[in-house]
């Protein structure tokens, strides 16, 4: 069995989105995949060989002003180099992000994060859970509490530090990190058995 390596590549302003990346990397190192973690604002050329060397590269961002964060952006931008020659071609790709508002515009951070997989030639996984929370009987207890499709959204209240991001946000950033370690190691058998 090969051993995928996956790479969450993020960043942070006030720790809460640091939350979720860790619960990511947890997600995918329970499943045995080799993961790095990667501060988009303090990344170093050792980090962007090893994104070079990833199966899967998970982004992750505060949302803010209803999109990525600046610093993720010029991360963003930097990646054009890997863009001209199509390195990351084929790779997978996933994001996350959090928010103050339960809502907040998320949906666009992770549709930038989705765009800028596309132009890289990446292939997106999705989080593969039902929304929950939108029954009488769900709770916000629910994994997918806040009901979105494209990747794992968290919320934690403006006045509240990294110690109160949501337990269910934190589950299902793990959830996500076990999807994407295991499809992964799906197609890294694929690649092989070619």
């Amino acid at each position: 069995m090969t051993t995928p390596v996956v790479s969450i590549a993020y960043h942070s302003g006030y720790g809460h989105t640091a939350v979720l990346a860790e619960a990511v990397r947890t997600g995918a190192a329970e499943t045995g995949a080799e993961v790095h973690l990667i501060k988009v604002d303090e990344i170093t050329d050792e980090q962007w060989a090893a994104l070079d060397g990833s199966d899967a590269i998970v982004f992750g961002s505060p949302t803010y002003m209803a999109t990525a964060s600046g610093a993720f952006h010029v991360f963003a931008e930097a990646s054009s180099k890997r863009w001209y020659g199509q390195d990351w071609k084929d790779k997978l790709a996933a994001g996350f992000t959090n928010s103050g508002s339960k809502n907040g515009d998320k949906l666009h951070t992770l549709q930038f994060f989705q765009l800028l997989a596309a132009q890289h030639g990446m292939n997106w996984v999705n989080l593969g859970l039902l929304p929950g929370w939108n029954s009488s009987t769900g709770t916000e207890h629910d994994l997918n509490r806040l009901g979105v499709f494209v990747g794992a959204a968290g919320q934690t209240n403006v006045d509240e530090g990294p110690d109160a991001v949501h337990k269910a946000d934190v589950a299902t950033a793990e959830h996500l990190g076990r999807r994407v370690a295991e499809t992964a190691r799906t197609f890294r058998q694929g690649r092989t058995a070619a």
